[in-house]
């Protein structure tokens, strides 16, 4: 299931639209205001509109930074910033740090309207953990007989897609779920573990 099972990433998607963003030569400290948004985009030939809503059906008409805005997983503006960039350019950068489904460059994609895999995930998110070095995840690693005569062994294929910095900024704005105000992480506090 973690390989084969398909499913709408949702909010779990939005680093990638922040990340096309610092691609881009946005930075952290940039801002957007937490608005109503109405994008235009195409359907079979015909101009259409998507107008997404914060999951609390408000907005706070604040100005936020990139990093409070993915802290908070605020929907308007992920919908500004993924607007900016280009949807493209977002599947591109989901597709260079690990996600192989096939991915619609339309409107919504930050918002996880494509279906992709728990192992896809993994691997992509992984990649900002790894200092920016995408690493295919392997099951076995070697394989010994009786005596510990190594048979075979299996290394994991890696390759830099992300400069360290941009790296660490990801980490950076994903601290944010934790740091600013309103983090969607800030909920973990209240489990006991």
């Amino acid at each position: 299931h973690v390989n084969q099972a398909k499913r709408q990433a949702g909010s779990t998607f939005k680093p990638f639209v922040y990340l096309a963003a610092l691609q881009s030569g946005m930075n952290p400290c940039d801002t957007f205001e937490d608005r109503p948004v109405r994008i235009p985009y195409e359907n079979k030939g015909k101009t259409e509109y998507w107008e997404p809503k914060n999951a609390d059906h408000s907005n706070s008409y604040a100005q936020m930074s990139l990093r409070w805005a993915m802290g908070k997983s605020v929907n308007t503006i992920t919908a500004q910033v993924t607007e900016k960039v280009g949807p493209a350019n977002v599947v591109k950068w989901a597709n260079e740090t690990g996600i192989e489904s096939p991915l619609e460059a339309v409107p919504s994609v930050g918002l996880g309207s494509n279906d992709v895999s728990v192992f896809e995930m993994v691997r992509a998110y992984g990649t900002f953990l790894n200092n920016g070095v995408k690493t295919d995840p392997i099951l076995v690693e070697r394989i010994t007989d009786l005596e510990d005569n190594v048979i075979e062994e299996f290394t994991a294929k890696t390759k830099r897609v992300l400069s360290e910095e941009i790296a660490w900024l990801m980490l950076y704005m994903f601290r944010g779920g934790m740091e600013e105000p309103g983090g969607t992480s800030q909920a973990l506090w209240g489990w006991d573990l």
